[in-house]
């Protein structure tokens, strides 16, 4: 027998057929890498040359399955040592050829965990960032859906209140049905002037989206007076912030809208106050009427979220004499 040949001569030819079964359960490592692996680990029992394939196939368990497997497969490969030191005797002994594997093992286990923990950051960074590309595109969602309920709410309402006093008064003066023919054939022409300037930026980013300012407050209060007794007081020192005042129009719009729609006729106060130094005071009170149309309670909690994301602060609720109060707090801050 040659030096440094296995004995019997058998497990010569049988060391290289296992290398070349090695090499091709490579090949399986991505489908079956448990089962390639567990056949590397036994034919390690008798040949040297799996060894490298046998790694191979162990690192990729180790990056891709349970616990429990690999500890399973880190068993049969310490008894497939043991026995490997029995068929193949060499100077380093049972103790040795353990101690041996378990530090090549061991080194094997700690780069796959390596690995498999930076393959885990990965996936954590990637699913947070497609969270977070959710929630923008949901956010955008909810700021299109409160600039649509804003804009084409206010006007509806008024063409509801007009058309509501045609149908309940059908023998009021032609003067008067004439004007409210002319208040409802105006804020249908606004309603789809709006709508088509929603549509026109709707790919377009949120922040290009028609942005009301305290400047346009007295018309939007001017553009509500006909069929409404509404009261404005403005006591604003200098000009308000772009978000604060952006967030006053809202409020504003929203509480008038909910007016007409819940107590159409009722007189309505509206109360703007503040400057640097003391935020942005808004409220609107309007007294008891009767419901021109049913509300869903989407617009309040709008106005809530949009004081929320102001900084500032909402309340609302029914008054003693029968009619509704929205009061907010916003901050003199852009």
């Amino acid at each position: 027998m040659e030096q440094g040949l296995p004995s019997p001569a058998w497990l010569f030819e049988a060391d290289r057929a296992a290398g070349l079964v090695g090499l091709g359960l490579l090949w399986l490592r991505r489908r079956w890498p448990v089962q390639a692996a567990v056949a590397a680990v036994a034919a390690s029992a008798f040949a040297e040359t799996i060894a490298f394939p046998m790694l191979v196939l162990m690192f990729t368990v180790v990056v891709h399955r349970r616990a429990r497997t690999i500890v399973l497969l880190y068993a049969e490969a310490m008894a497939a040592t043991v026995v490997y030191a029995f068929v193949r005797p060499d100077e380093l002994g049972v103790g040795g050829g353990l101690a041996f594997a378990v530090v090549l093992y061991g080194a094997v286990a700690g780069w796959g965990l390596f690995v498999r923990y930076r393959l885990q950051l990965k996936a954590r960074a990637a699913q947070q960032e497609r969270a977070e590309r959710e929630g923008a595109r949901r956010r955008a969602r909810d700021e299109l859906a409160r600039e649509l309920h804003d804009l084409l709410g206010h006007r509806l309402s008024l063409l509801s209140l007009h058309a509501g006093a045609m149908e309940y008064r059908p023998d009021a003066p032609a003067g008067e049905l004439a004007a409210a023919a002319g208040v409802v054939r105006e804020q249908s022409h606004l309603a789809m002037r709006d709508l088509r300037e929603v549509i026109a930026v709707l790919r377009a980013p949120i922040g290009e989206l028609p942005q009301p300012t305290m400047a346009d407050l007295r018309a939007l209060v001017e553009e509500a007076r006909p069929g409404s007794r509404i009261d404005l007081v403005e006591e604003v020192e200098g000009e308000a912030p772009e978000r604060s005042g952006r967030t006053a129009y809202r409020i504003v719009q929203e509480a008038l809208t909910n007016a007409r729609r819940h107590a159409a006729g009722a007189p309505v106060r509206v109360a703007v106050s503040g400057g640097p130094g003391e935020g942005l005071s808004v409220e609107v009170e309007n007294g008891p009427g009767r419901a021109s149309g049913p509300g869903t309670g989407h617009g309040l909690v709008g106005i809530e979220e949009r004081t929320a994301l102001a900084g500032g602060r909402l309340r609302y609720g029914p008054t003693e004499a029968g009619g509704w109060l929205v009061q907010a707090w916003l901050p003199w801050t852009t």
